[in-house]
C-alpha cells in the first residue's frame, strides 16, 4: 500500500486517488452488450453456453429443484443455521422499522394529498458465487423483499463446476421464502432477469452486487425501456478506515484485510493520523495476511490500495466525503463528534468494536451499498427499494374554488388553454353543478 501525505496533495492528485481500480473498464461494456444481445436472442441456449465458458459447468437444467433445496437444508451445519437465524432476526427487525404510513396532508381547505406504497411485483436477486458464495446477501435482499410484499421473487447465482449451488445459499433462500432459484451468474444472469427466457421469468427490478461485468450489465439493462430497473451500481467492495493513535493496529489491519480478501478489484484505504501509526498498522497487515486462505487475492487488492497521512481528522473526513466509500470506519477517540461531518458514505461504523464484518452479516442494516463513489447520490438497499410510492389527491368543491384561480393563472402563462379550462369548469361562474 503506497503512502501519501494528504496535506501535501493538490486537488488533481486527490481526485486521482478517488478513482477506483476497476474504473479502467473501457472494454467491459462492449463485451457485456454482446452478452445481453445474445441472451435476448438465444435465451436459455446462450445461458448454458456462457455457463460452460465462464463457470466450467455443464447444466441439464437451469432451475434448482425442490429435491436440491431439501438436500441442502439437511446438509447445512447446525451452527450455520443458528447464525443465519440470528442474522435474519436482526435484519428483519431493522428493516421492518422502515415501514411507515405517510399522513394525509390538507394543503388547503378542500385539498387532501397523500402517498401510499405498493410493492414492486416482480424482482430478481443476483447473488455472487464463485470461490466465496454469499448467503448473507440472500438475507440482505430476500428479507426486505418479503417485508415489502413483492409477489414474485427470483434468485440467480452462479453454479459450481458440478452444476450445484452452495448449500448455504439455498438454505438462506428458504429462510426468505424464495423457491425460484436459477443456476446462472454474471452478465448473462442480469440479461436473463431483465428480458426473460423460456425458463427464467422477466422481472421489473434487479438487485444485488457483482463484479464489473455484472455492474455494467445492470447499468445497460436499466437504460433499455424493455429491460429492468436496478437497485444501484454495486460493484467491487471498498472500505475506508480513519484511525488515530488510539486505534488498535490489529483491529484496523483486520478491517482492511476483511475487505481486501473479497476480490482482486476490492480497494481499501487507510487514513492515519501519523506515519508511526500507519507503520504499526502495516506491520499488523503483513502478520495477519499470511494467515488468510485468500491471501493471494488480498495481496492483489492491497497493491491497488493506499494510505494517507494527516494529523487532522476533519481533513480525513473531508477526503472520505470526496472518495465516498461504500464502507467507512471511524476508529478514533470520541468518533461521535465527527458524524455530522460525514456526507458521503454507504454505511458508517463507529468506534473500535464496530467492525465492518458485523454489517456484512448480522447487525441489521443492509450490506448492499453504493460503490465507485456512487455514495454521493445513492443510498443502500432498504425496504423502500422494493416498493414504489403512488401519490393520491382529492379536491372537494371548496378545494376547487380555493385552488382554481392559481391553477388557471399558471396554465394561462404556460399557454395551456386545455389545462385552464379543465380547472375553470370546476369553480366560479364556469363551474358545472
Amino acid at each position: 500500500m503506497k503512502k501519501h501525505d494528504l496535506n501535501a496533495l493538490n486537488e488533481t492528485q486527490i481526485k486521482n486517488l478517488c478513482q477506483r481500480p476497476a474504473n479502467d473498464s473501457g472494454g467491459v461494456f462492449p463485451v457485456v452488450k454482446g452478452i445481453i444481445e445474445d441472451v435476448k436472442k438465444n435465451g436459455d441456449e446462450a445461458i448454458r453456453r456462457y455457463t460452460r465458458q465462464f463457470d466450467d459447468a455443464m447444466l441439464k437444467g437451469l432451475c434448482v429443484t425442490k429435491k436440491e433445496i431439501e438436500k441442502a437444508i439437511a446438509a447445512v451445519p447446525f451452527a450455520f443455521k443458528k447464525a443465519c437465524a440470528t442474522a435474519a432476526a436482526n435484519i428483519e427487525k431493522f428493516h421492518r422499522a422502515q415501514v411507515y404510513k405517510t399522513p394525509v396532508v390538507e394543503t388547503m381547505n378542500g385539498v387532501r394529498c397523500w402517498r401510499e406504497s405498493r410493492p414492486i411485483e416482480k424482482v430478481g436477486l443476483y447473488i455472487p458465487g464463485g470461490a466465496a458464495p454469499l448467503p448473507s446477501t440472500v438475507l440482505m435482499l430476500g428479507i426486505p423483499a418479503k417485508i415489502a410484499g413483492c409477489k414474485e421473487v427470483i434468485l440467480c447465482t452462479p453454479p459450481q463446476k458440478d452444476g450445484s449451488i452452495p448449500h448455504s445459499i439455498l438454505f438462506a433462500a428458504r429462510q426468505c421464502g424464495i423457491t425460484q432459484i436459477f443456476k446462472v451468474g454474471g452478465a448473462q444472469a442480469i440479461s436473463a432477469m431483465a428480458y426473460g427466457t423460456k425458463t427464467i421469468p422477466k422481472v421489473d427490478k434487479i438487485f444485488g452486487p457483482g463484479n464489473r461485468y455484472v455492474t455494467a450489465a445492470k447499468m445497460l439493462v436499466a437504460l433499455d425501456l424493455d429491460g429492468a430497473a436496478i437497485d444501484l451500481p454495486a460493484g467491487p467492495t471498498e472500505l475506508l478506515v480513519i484511525a488515530d493513535q488510539y486505534a488498535r493496529p490489529d483491529f484496523v489491519a483486520s478491517d482492511l484485510l476483511s475487505q481486501a480478501e473479497h476480490g482482486v478489484d476490492s480497494q481499501v484505504v487507510l487514513v492515519a493520523t501519523n506515519d508511526w501509526n500507519a507503520e504499526r498498522i502495516l506491520t499488523e497487515v503483513e502478520k495477519q495476511l499470511i494467515l488468510l486462505p485468500r491471501k493471494e487475492i488480498a495481496m492483489q487488492a492491497l497493491a491497488k490500495s493506499f494510505i494517507l497521512i494527516t494529523n487532522n481528522i476533519e481533513r480525513a473526513i473531508a477526503f472520505s466525503n470526496a472518495y465516498a466509500p461504500e464502507h467507512l470506519i471511524i476508529n478514533v477517540k470520541k468518533p461521535e463528534r465527527y458524524l455530522k461531518s460525514v456526507s458521503n458514505a454507504g454505511s458508517v461504523f463507529i468506534g473500535p468494536y464496530s467492525c465492518e464484518s458485523a454489517g456484512d452479516y448480522a447487525s441489521g442494516p443492509n450490506h448492499t451499498l453504493p460503490t465507485h463513489g456512487y455514495a454521493r447520490s445513492y443510498s443502500g438497499v432498504s425496504v423502500e427499494s422494493f416498493v414504489k410510492t403512488i401519490s393520491f389527491q382529492k379536491l372537494t368543491r371548496e378545494g376547487a374554488e380555493r385552488l382554481g384561480p392559481a391553477v388557471s393563472a399558471m396554465a394561462e402563462v404556460e399557454g395551456l388553454e386545455g389545462h385552464k379550462r379543465a380547472m375553470e369548469l370546476r369553480y366560479g361562474k364556469h363551474a358545472i353543478t
